[in-house]
Formats: C-alpha cells, structure tokens, sequence
C-alpha cells in the first residue's frame, strides 16, 4: 500500500482535523454514486477502497502512537467506529440494500450522531417517517453543529420529501437535476397554476 499521508495529500505531522477533513473531501470526490454510468466507475470504485485503507491506516497507526502527528481519536461524528464503517453503510444505503446498512449499524458498538443519521436515513428510504424523523432528531441533539443532520430534520419537519444527503440520493429522484428537482418541488407546494 501507498503512504497513506500520501493518498490523502497531507502531511505525517497534520492535525486530526486535518487528516478527518481530507478523508470527507476525498470520499465526497470519489464516491461510486459520483460515477454511476460512467466508464470511470471502476477507477473511482477503487480510489474510494484506497481512500478507507488510507484512513484506516492513518488512525491505527496514531492510535498506537507510532506516528509524529499525536493521537489520532475517532471522528466526532463517528465516520469510523466499532466493527462496522459508516462510509460503507453510506454505501449500502445508496445502493438499496437497507436490511445490510441496518445489519451493519447494529453490529457497531456504540450509538451516536453518525449512527442514529444513517438509521434514520434507513426508515425514510423504507418510507416511515416518523421514525426518520426521531432518528434524524436525536443526530442532531448528538451532533448540533452538523449540517447534514440538520438539512434532513429540518426536510422531515416541513413534510419529508426531497432530501438529498450530498451525494445519497434519499428521495429516489435517481438522475433528476437540481433545477428539476426545484421545478417539481415548486409545482408541488402550489408555485405552478
């Protein structure tokens, strides 16, 4: 394998921060959902496996204080925790397999901003909304500052319909733009005559 502060452009001395925020730009950039019908599905398939290795790499070796750049701790909104990756539940989730991403989520130790997100993210692609609603309410009572959590809570307390998480398609508007999107949601709350 590659340095891993090599694959994620950083420096071996970088902050945890630092190295959690390079991590969220890669993933975002590569992330299959980015490359769905395109011929460069495979790259990207592969940069997001070396990205999560990369990582993965980064925290143990900070954990056990090998590394020069102090300790690495867990994301605070838990990206990584436990036996299961919530990249990878994010995974499941866009690409429909809801029981897998809930099996993954239960195997995880613990429960917080990230966990009870992405259980909510579960009941809505399952269409229960209330308890979409209670999931996404707890994220962000754990996780305030956290825009994503915020975004679908406030999404589900004006209706529950069209949230679109970065790149996890939750309304299942499959290839739908933004501007149709937009047109549609205008047309539906009343803008169109």
């Amino acid at each position: 394998m590659k340095d891993p502060y090599v694959v994620l452009g950083i420096h071996a001395n970088a902050s945890d921060d630092e190295i959690k925020k390079a991590y969220r730009e890669l993933a975002r950039k590569y992330h299959p959902d980015n490359y769905q019908d395109n011929p460069l599905a495979d790259l990207a398939e592969e940069k997001m496996k070396e990205i999560n290795e990369a990582y993965d790499a980064i925290l143990k070796l900070r954990s056990g204080g090998t590394s020069g750049g102090g300790t690495c701790q867990q994301p605070q909104n838990g990206y990584r925790q436990g036996t299961g990756s919530y990249p990878h539940v994010r995974q499941l989730i866009h690409a429909g397999n809801l029981d897998g991403a809930e099996q993954a989520l239960m195997e995880t130790e613990s429960k917080n901003g990230e966990w009870y997100f992405l259980m909510g993210s579960i009941a809505y692609r399952r269409g229960w909304l209330d308890e979409a609603r209670q999931n996404y309410r707890i994220a962000c009572q754990m996780a305030p500052s956290n825009l994503e959590y915020r975004q679908a809570l406030n999404m589900m307390q004006q209706g529950g319909y069209g949230y679109h998480s970065g790149n996890m398609n939750m309304a299942g508007c499959g290839n739908m733009d933004c501007c149709t999107s937009l047109l549609l949601l205008n047309c539906l709350c009343g803008g169109c005559s």
